[in-house]
C-alpha cells in the first residue's frame, strides 16, 4: 500500500523548483531537499542503484511532502530553513548553527558595508545569499563606488582610502552620506541597473585595448551582482513570525496552504485539502480560526483571495492583506501552492479514497450491512513468555490510533483460543458498562477456531455483531477472508485485499511491539518487584547489599532497618523469601 501511494504521489509530482521533505512511519522528517525539477529528483530516489547512505534513507520514507518556489535560488534558502527546523536524520550539510550571511548596511553617525551572519543585526540588511564569495565581492566592489567609511576603528587623520578616493574622510572632515546610503541601498534592493552597464562599458573598452585580464575582471564584477541581487522572498529581513495564508476551491474540496515564517524566514508549512458540504467561506474561515485559537504569530498575511470584512472579527489587528512587494509575493507563493495541492487532490487522495470506499462496499456485500467502524483483534506470546493481545480500530476510512487498546492476558499464558476469549470479553463487558457504540464488524488474526472462541463470548455477552477472521497461508501472509464458515479468497489485486491487508498489517505491528516492550520489560524484573513498599531505591539497596535470596533470607531485621526499610516492608519481604 505505501508503495502504491508513494508511486501514485510521484507521478503527480510537479516539475517546478521547489523543496521536498522525505518522511518515515512516524511522520517525521528524516531528510530535506532542493530541486530544480521536484519531480525528476524526487523520482531518483526510488530508481537506479545507490550508495548505502541513500539506500537506507529510501528503506525508510513512507511518504513526502513538498513546497513550491519561484526559483532554484529560493529553493536554496528554503532547504536552509527547513533543515535548521526539523533537524534531520539524514542531513549532514547545514545542520550547525551557521546561516546564510547578510549585507549590513550599519546605522552609524558614519556607516559602512559589512557581510553578517548575526541572527539580528543592528543595521538594515539584505539578503540572505547563497553565495558567500559573490556576497563579499559584491560588497567590495560597492566599497570601491561609494565612499561610504572602510576601517573598523576611526583614525586620527585621513588615510589611503581617503586619497583614492574611496573614502569621504570623516576622521578629519564633516561629511553628509545621505545620497551614497541612498544609491547604496537601491542597489541592494535590486537596482542594479546603472552599475551593471557602466561595468559592461569598462569590460567592453579594456576587450578593445586587448586588456583581457581587466576585462575578465569586470566580468566577474558583473557575475557577483548578478548572483546577490537575484531576488528572493524566502526571508523578509524585519525578522518577525507571521504566517502567510492562501487557499484554492471546487465545488467539492478546499486546500489550505500556510507557510510558516519565523524571525522571518519560512521553516515549515501547513498543507490541507478536505470536502465540504454548504458554502466553503464559511468552512474555511471556521478551519482558520480553530487552527490559530491557541497560538497565532505576530502577523497573519492573507492572499487577496480573503475579504479583510471576514478577517478581522476573528484575528484582529494581526491580520493584513499584502497589495504589492515581498510579502505580497510571499502569499502568492501560498496561493501557487493551494492551486496544485488542489489540482492534483482528485487523482491521489480522492481516488485513494474512491478505492477505500469500494473496498468497504465489497466487505459490506459479503456481510449483509454496511461496514464503517471495524475492530480488529491480534494476540502474541513467546513460548508463553509475556503474553499479550491488542485491539485496533478502522473507522471512517482511517486507523483511529486514539482509540487502540493494549491488554496483559491473565487467563492464559499460550493458549491462543482462550487468549481471544479473554480479551474479547473484557473489550466488550467494558464497552456494555460504558454505554459505548459497538462496532459494525469484529476481525480476528486467525481462522474458524479463533472465530468461534470470539462467537462465544459475544452470545454470553447477548450481542449480535458480525465476525469474521484473516485466514493466512503457510507463509503468515494473507489469503482469505473467514465468514460463518465461509471462507472467501482474496485477489492480491483487489481493492478489498488491499484494505484487509492494511488492517492486518497494523493489528500485527501494534501487538508485537507491544509484546516486545512487554517482553522486556519482564526480563528486567525481580521478585522484589512485586513486594509492596519497595520501589526502585530500595530495590537497589537490596541488590546492592545482597548477593542472593538466600542473604536476604538469613538477613536480620537490624539489617534491613538499617537499609531503610519500615518493620511492614521487612515483614512482608521476609514472607515472600521464607
Amino acid at each position: 500500500m505505501i508503495f502504491l501511494n508513494l508511486k501514485a504521489k510521484l507521478n503527480l509530482c510537479p516539475t517546478e523548483p521547489g523543496c521536498y521533505l522525505m518522511k518515515n512511519k512516524n511522520d517525521q522528517v528524516i531528510y530535506v531537499g532542493k530541486a530544480k525539477n521536484l519531480k525528476s529528483r524526487v523520482k531518483s530516489y526510488f530508481t537506479g542503484a545507490h550508495n548505502e547512505k541513500t539506500t537506507r534513507l529510501v528503506l525508510e520514507i513512507v511518504d513526502f511532502s513538498y513546497v513550491l518556489t519561484n526559483s532554484e535560488h529560493e529553493s536554496l534558502i528554503l532547504e536552509n530553513n527547513l533543515i535548521k527546523q526539523y533537524l534531520p536524520k539524514y542531513n549532514i550539510r547545514l545542520m550547525d548553527d551557521k546561516t546564510y550571511p547578510y549585507i549590513e548596511l550599519t546605522q552609524e553617525e558614519h556607516p559602512k558595508l559589512t557581510v553578517v551572519r548575526k541572527k539580528k543585526p543592528k543595521g538594515r540588511i539584505f539578503g540572505p545569499f547563497p553565495n558567500v564569495y559573490a556576497a563579499r565581492e559584491t560588497v567590495r566592489l560597492l566599497n570601491r563606488i561609494y565612499p561610504l567609511r572602510k576601517c573598523d576603528t576611526m583614525p586620527k587623520k585621513v588615510c589611503l582610502y581617503y586619497h583614492i578616493g574611496q573614502c569621504l574622510g570623516p576622521c578629519e572632515f564633516k561629511v553628509d552620506y545621505k545620497d551614497h546610503i541612498s544609491d547604496v541601498i537601491k542597489f541592494l534592493k535590486g537596482d542594479t541597473k546603472e552599475v551593471v552597464n557602466n561595468l559592461k562599458s569598462q569590460m567592453d573598452e579594456a576587450s578593445l585595448l586587448m586588456q583581457y585580464e581587466k576585462a575578465i575582471e569586470f566580468r566577474d564584477m558583473i557575475n557577483h551582482i548578478e548572483s546577490t541581487s537575484e531576488k528572493q522572498i524566502i526571508n523578509l529581513n524585519d525578522f518577525k513570525d507571521r504566517d502567510a495564508i492562501s487557499y484554492a476551491y471546487n465545488k467539492d474540496d478546499i486546500a489550505i496552504q500556510i507557510l510558516k515564517l519565523r524571525q522571518g524566514k519560512i521553516v515549515d508549512h501547513e498543507q490541507v485539502v478536505f470536502s465540504y458540504v454548504g458554502e466553503y467561506k464559511e468552512t474555511l474561515l471556521s478551519y482558520l480560526q480553530q487552527y490559530y485559537e491557541t497560538y497565532s504569530p505576530d502577523e497573519l498575511m492573507f492572499s487577496t483571495r480573503f475579504e479583510i470584512e471576514d478577517l478581522e472579527p476573528l484575528f484582529d489587528k494581526k491580520v493584513v492583506i499584502p497589495q504589492r512587494g515581498d510579502k505580497k509575493k510571499v502569499v502568492d507563493l501560498a496561493s501557487k501552492n493551494a492551486d496544485y495541492d488542489l489540482e492534483h487532490h482528485f487523482m491521489l487522495f480522492r481516488h485513494k479514497q474512491e478505492k477505500t470506499q469500494k473496498a468497504l462496499d465489497d466487505l459490506s456485500k459479503i456481510l449483509g450491512i454496511d461496514i464503517n467502524h471495524i475492530e480488529t483483534f491480534d494476540n502474541a506470546q513467546l513460548f508463553g513468555t509475556a503474553p499479550i493481545s491488542a485491539c485496533i480500530v478502522y473507522k471512517d476510512q482511517a486507523f483511529e490510533k486514539k482509540s487502540y487498546r493494549k491488554y496483559h492476558l491473565n487467563t492464559t499464558t499460550n493458549d491462543d483460543y482462550q487468549a481471544m476469549k479473554e480479551v474479547v470479553y473484557r473489550r466488550y463487558q467494558k464497552n456494555l458498562i460504558e454505554n459505548k457504540k459497538m462496532p459494525d464488524l469484529i476481525l480476528v488474526d486467525g481462522g474458524k477456531g479463533q472465530i468461534n472462541a470470539a462467537k462465544e463470548i459475544l452470545d454470553q455477552l447477548n450481542l449480535k455483531i458480525k465476525l469474521a477472521g484473516l485466514k493466512k497461508n503457510s507463509k503468515h501472509q494473507l489469503e482469505a477472508l473467514v465468514y460463518q464458515d465461509q471462507v472467501y479468497p482474496l485477489l492480491k489485486n483487489s481493492e478489498l485485499y488491499q484494505l484487509l491487508l492494511s488492517i492486518s498489517e497494523e493489528v500485527h505491528r501494534f501487538a508485537i511491539a507491544f509484546h516486545i516492550k512487554t517482553r522486556d520489560k519482564r526480563a528486567n524484573q525481580s521478585f522484589l518487584d512485586d513486594i509492596k513498599g519497595i520501589g526502585p531505591k530500595r530495590k537497589l539497596k537490596l541488590l546492592s547489599q545482597f548477593k542472593s535470596i538466600e542473604e536476604i533470607k538469613e538477613a536480620s531485621d537490624e539489617v534491613l532497618r538499617n537499609l531503610g526499610l519500615p518493620d511492614e516492608v521487612i515483614s512482608a519481604l521476609k514472607e515472600v523469601v521464607k
